[in-house]
């Protein structure tokens, strides 16, 4: 399949959009390597800087369908580079940040918006209307591996830099980090070139939406993608906090996300491939199902560092995997024209259960000591994401303007 990639003009796209990726949520999925040296800096207690990651959770999810409809209508390149420098500036001044309201400015808000507007809805929106038909579904596995490569490389290295430099020195480093993915906007959006492979018709942005969100399948595919918000905030940001219980060391928890990250590569290299070849809603009720079972057998294992590395290999493959299939079954459902919109509103669904996740996970440890209660409401909601992934149609739907 990956053969409809080697055009250069197609390479290149998919390759620098995949960059992109890979530096905005490598950032953003090492935010909790931060949280015991922030909370240790500043006394402001697990639950309040949860808090805080929590809110950056829903605002990267509110900004994807704000980001799409801003790069459907004007072109992707002044959103991704607003992103970028967005992105960075709010990691500058967390450092500077002593309250809770602080670093809700700084990472929930500021930080969050930046690393949404550069990623999946606005990079794969722009790929498609790019890329011929054949080459999209390749290309959104490719794509969504840059950001897993992103959080392999980031990982380590933040965590490096947190025990060279300290916590604001790493924060610092990564804000110019992310600084990297300037450079690369050009080649996925160049200064006032028109999208091709418009061959739709065009009925309006609104009406899109109102048909999208008047269509079952389309729900249910929010349905699903919310547990998988809530399983990988979870994760992503009380991981460390769960090794750190079973007394292991903190570097157990940075190799684990990198290994995720790892995993994910090849996860998302699978899923471009496999929904050229399976239905995607059967692909993704078997990364749902299998999740559960992976919590699931976590639970009952010893707690060593070979059972998190193990675990962070087996969630890994459908970390973000579920990606590809997500956004071909928005394209199936309802064309490119508007997929940057539509896939960031599925995306908006995904960070309501990334709020939860985070949120409720803080929660969770203060006042049961614990993560118990939030691995069993991973089991429970991977397990019913799995079941409602099933019933969604993969035929196009008539538009609205087409009926008529």
């Amino acid at each position: 399949m990956f053969h409809t990639l080697r055009r250069p003009e197609v390479l290149f796209v998919t390759l620098a959009a995949a960059g992109i990726l890979a530096i905005t949520m490598g950032a953003r999925q090492s935010l909790g390597l931060f949280v015991s040296p922030l909370n240790t800096t500043t006394g402001l207690g697990i639950a309040s800087i949860s808090l805080a990651l929590a809110v950056a959770q829903f605002t990267w999810g509110a900004i994807q369908p704000i980001a799409g409809a801003a790069a459907d209508r004007w072109g992707p390149r002044a959103v991704l580079i607003g992103g970028i420098l967005f992105l960075a500036a709010g990691s500058a001044i967390t450092p500077f940040m002593d309250s809770t309201w602080g670093l809700i400015f700084s990472l929930g808000l500021l930080s969050a918006i930046g690393s949404g507007a550069g990623s999946f809805s606005v990079l794969i929106g722009a790929a498609a209307q790019r890329l011929p038909p054949e080459a999209r579904g390749a290309a959104s596995g490719v794509i969504n591996a840059g950001g897993s490569f992103g959080q392999f490389v980031f990982a380590p290295v933040l965590q490096k830099l947190i025990q060279a430099f300290g916590w604001m020195g790493a924060m610092w480093s990564m804000a110019v980090m992310t600084l990297l993915a300037l450079p690369l906007i050009g080649k996925v959006a160049k200064p006032g070139q028109a999208p091709a492979h418009h061959l739709e018709e065009d009925t309006g942005i609104l009406r899109a939406i109102r048909n999208a969100l008047g269509d079952r399948s389309y729900l249910l595919l929010h349905a699903g993608f919310f547990t998988c918000g809530f399983h990988i905030a979870f994760l992503v940001t009380h991981l460390p906090g769960e090794v750190d219980l079973c007394g292991l060391p903190p570097t157990v928890a940075s190799w684990s996300l990198a290994i995720i990250g790892l995993a994910n590569i090849f996860g998302s290299l699978y899923a471009g491939s496999a929904i050229s070849r399976y239905r995607s809603r059967n692909v993704l009720a078997a990364m749902y199902g299998s999740r559960a079972v992976l919590v699931a057998l976590y639970l009952m294992a010893p707690k060593t560092e070979w059972t998190f590395y193990l675990f962070a290999a087996g969630l890994g493959f459908t970390w973000l995997a579920t990606v590809p299939p997500t956004a071909a079954l928005v394209g199936k459902l309802f064309g490119v024209r508007y997929l940057a919109t539509l896939f960031g509103l599925t995306l908006l669904s995904h960070q309501v259960g990334g709020f939860l996740g985070a949120w409720l996970g803080g929660i969770s440890i203060t006042l049961t000591g614990d993560y118990s209660w939030m691995w069993y409401a991973d089991i429970a909601l991977a397990a019913a994401a799995a079941l409602l992934n099933l019933p969604i149609r993969e035929a196009p739907v008539v538009r609205a303007a087409a009926a008529a």
